[in-house]
């Protein structure tokens, strides 16, 4: 591009480069929600087609980016984790957050008519994003198990409440009679006065979506000058599973490589 007598206005731009050599986790939050799935009357406390067409964009941006090692999402909330070592857009704060958070709220409106053939879309569908740099395997596997347990506390108390609503509380009553209660009281009212056995409600419900690629094929290609050149694929997989425990992680070294 030829200079112009204009081009000093760039020495206001800042760089926001993350951290060297630490896990990148982008995580997407639904902008109004509530009011969003009431206006669109999605099942409470779980409507299955809007968590499955939230796992559909959550593929999407692991095939746009290949540095993705793994994703997990509940309810109106997404989380990708890039590797420690991508070099992509110079890790920059400002371009990894918005193309991942365009990229999956315009596959949130490109794939809706899929999932809601008979309802059309009457908002904008908007997620903001923010990016948080971890240090090691170690606090990685803590954030992640974090946002899995909260998938369970919030999807067990949502499940109750929405029983109470459903029965005939008001949604002040309910939030009262649930105030200060305990897991071990929470399952035995679902059971007793609902017929309902939290833990065999639908995985996905109680532990999330997890994100991940098959294990990584390595193909080697050979450029014109005869080098060989190693590619990694492997096909995107969307499965309901424990993070917390470790089993999950000895049956998957790859993705902390």
């Amino acid at each position: 591009m030829a200079k112009s007598r204009f081009e000093y206005v760039k020495q206001f731009e800042l760089e926001d480069p993350l951290l060297p050599h630490c896990w990148i986790v982008i995580r997407l939050d639904g902008k109004g929600f509530t009011r969003f799935s009431e206006l669109h009357n999605f099942k409470k406390p779980n409507d299955e087609q809007a968590l499955r067409l939230m796992n559909r964009c959550a593929v999407e941006v692991l095939e746009a980016f290949p540095d993705i090692r793994i994703a997990f999402g509940e309810s109106d909330e997404y989380s990708f984790v890039f590797s420690k070592t991508c070099k992509i857009y110079g890790r920059r704060s400002s371009k990894l957050v918005s193309l991942v958070t365009s990229c999956f709220s315009g596959n949130y409106v490109r794939w809706w008519p899929e999932h809601f053939p008979s309802q059309p879309l009457l908002c904008t569908p908007i997620f903001d994003g923010r990016a948080v740099c971890y240090p090691t395997d170690h606090i990685l596997r803590h954030y992640l198990a974090w946002r899995q347990a909260d998938t369970h506390i919030n999807n067990q108390y949502n499940t109750c409440f929405w029983a109470l609503v459903h029965s005939g509380k008001s949604r002040t009553e309910a939030q009262d009679h649930l105030k200060g209660t305990q897991t071990a009281y929470k399952n035995e009212l679902l059971f007793s006065e609902f017929g309902i056995k939290y833990g065999l409600l639908p995985v996905m419900f109680r532990k999330g979506s997890v994100v991940t690629r098959s294990r990584r094929q390595k193909t080697v290609k050979h450029a014109e000058d005869g080098t060989a050149v190693q590619r990694e694929g492997g096909e995107v997989t969307v499965t309901h599973e424990d993070i917390i425990d470790d089993a999950f992680w000895e049956t998957r070294p790859d993705i902390l490589m």
